[in-house]
């Protein structure tokens, strides 16, 4: 199966890792549909990669919503055709004790991070079975490596996307589909600067970049050309597999 020319979902691709990931898929040709609930940012994001001669379209989605993504898959299919690749990558982030998590928290941290993969994966699996071809990439977090005090919603759901990764990659391998997971330390995107100036985290970014071995913070293309190159073919003997993008601080 062809990498180039193939139609990709990204969750959360107007922003951030979603955004570089999307801008490397559709360097290497491929046919992008970013799902993202910023609107306007949406909108400006595709039209900006549009002038640049990719073939992407926005789609308005909650993927915690089963009747919103079941409907936004149709649309993508009669617009770009067959989904096989996936890349599960929008996400919430949580702050606080454990004790201040309230059940709305929870399940709204558990929607987006854990039950938005599984209904996004669901819808689109009949066309990667179809094809006898599929990629799908969940973007997970080091946090759930390790765990992470104050973030115990946020750690409970990447670490279940993490599980997930690897019960799929051996049910779907025998049809042709891998299922990979990269989990993300720190990675300078809005989020996590919004984290940093909110006083979410005790340490500077500096301090971070001084404990990593190639003393730098990630960056959105880091983990977008390790997602790429999980989605091609020359992956593909790689599957269940947690892929460390971290400069080295988890291993």
């Amino acid at each position: 199966m062809p990498f180039e020319g193939t139609t990709a979902i990204v969750t959360g691709g107007a922003s951030g890792l979603g955004l570089a990931i999307t801008e490397a898929l559709v360097a290497r040709g491929t046919k992008v549909a970013v799902f993202d609930v910023q609107a306007e940012l949406l909108d400006t994001e595709v039209a900006r990669l549009r002038e640049g001669g990719a073939t992407v379209n926005g789609y308005v989605v909650d993927v915690s919503d089963r009747f919103l993504v079941e409907a936004a898959v149709e649309r993508v299919r009669a617009d770009l055709g067959p989904v096989l690749i996936l890349v599960n990558n929008a996400g919430i982030v949580q702050f606080g004790k454990f004790s201040e998590i309230t059940d709305e928290l929870w399940e709204r941290v558990m929607a987006i991070n854990l039950r938005g993969p599984f209904l996004c994966t669901r819808t689109v699996l009949p066309d990667m079975k179809a094809a006898s071809w599929g990629r799908i990439v969940n973007i997970s977090s080091s946090s759930a490596q390790g765990g992470e005090a104050y973030m115990s919603a946020y750690v409970s759901s990447k670490t279940g996307l993490i599980g997930l990764t690897k019960s799929l990659a051996l049910e779907l391998g025998p049809k042709g589909i891998t299922v990979n997971t990269i989990p993300p330390s720190m990675v300078v995107t809005p989020m996590l600067e919004k984290s940093i100036a909110g006083g979410s985290f005790y340490d500077s970014l500096e301090h971070f970049v001084s404990i990593t071995p190639v003393r730098r913070a990630g960056r959105p293309e880091d983990i977008a050309n390790a997602t790429v190159f999980l989605c091609e073919d020359a992956s593909s003997y790689i599957t269940g597999q947690v892929l460390g993008v971290n400069g080295g601080r988890k291993t």
